[in-house]
């Protein structure tokens, strides 16, 4: 390994912990539970398992290959390692992010898919759909997350959780807190007696979607 790629492999295990801690400071995770990854050329770092992320340092690193295969560290990958992998051998993700947050939770007990409550929802490429029930860890649970998926950035984990990716940590991390929100909402809106909160049509949500993509500053 030369040492561009080290250096490439302490950034990425850098941005995992930043990442990991983060969901904990802003209540998307309780204590271990969740887990976060980056992709660094051929190697995925990812979190370990039972490990709280106030205790792991730059020397902590936990790296697989794109099999599964241990190739950095010596603590035991994240149980969740088979939904990263599935993620990464099905997209261009260079990150993932697994949570459990609460409102996301709770809507995936009640829903097939997130009703059309807001235009966030054209951030995560449509509407978000619950990924069917499988135990956690399990290859299962990654075939369901996949047809979740399709055609989008994020899903709920029906009984469990969310899932996100992106490009980068922040851009992973930014969809997870925009599922959140928007699940949140919905609950809001939908806990008035006696009221139903109106929902925007497919129309009107690819209407948005062309919208975004002027978004932002240039270059």
């Amino acid at each position: 390994m030369n040492d561009q790629d080290r250096d490439a492999i302490e950034r990425a295990w850098g941005g995992v912990v930043a990442t990991a801690r983060r969901t904990a400071a802003d209540g998307l995770v309780v204590g271990t539970s969740g887990n976060v990854s980056a992709r660094a050329g051929g190697i995925v770092l990812v979190t370990p398992s039972g490990v709280p992320y106030d205790r792991l340092g730059p020397g902590d690193a936990v790296g697989v290959d794109l099999e599964g295969r241990q190739v950095l560290g010596t603590m035991t990958p994240t149980s969740e390692l088979p939904l990263h992998l599935a993620v990464y051998s099905n997209s261009d993700a260079a990150a993932v992010v697994h949570t459990h947050a609460v409102h996301a939770t709770a809507v995936s007990t009640l829903v097939e898919e997130v009703p059309l409550v807001h235009y966030a929802a054209a951030m995560l490429g449509g509407p978000v759909r619950t990924a069917a029930y499988a135990r956690y860890g399990t290859r299962e649970l990654a075939g369901n997350m996949l047809t979740a998926l399709r055609d989008r950035s994020g899903c709920l984990l029906q009984n469990h959780g969310t899932v996100t990716y992106g490009d980068t940590l922040d851009e992973a991390y930014d969809r997870t807190a925009q599922l959140e929100w928007m699940c949140r909402l919905w609950l809001t809106a939908s806990s008035v007696p006696g009221r139903h909160p109106s929902l925007l049509s497919r129309a009107q949500l690819s209407d948005v979607q062309d919208a975004l993509k002027g978004y932002g500053q240039p270059g």
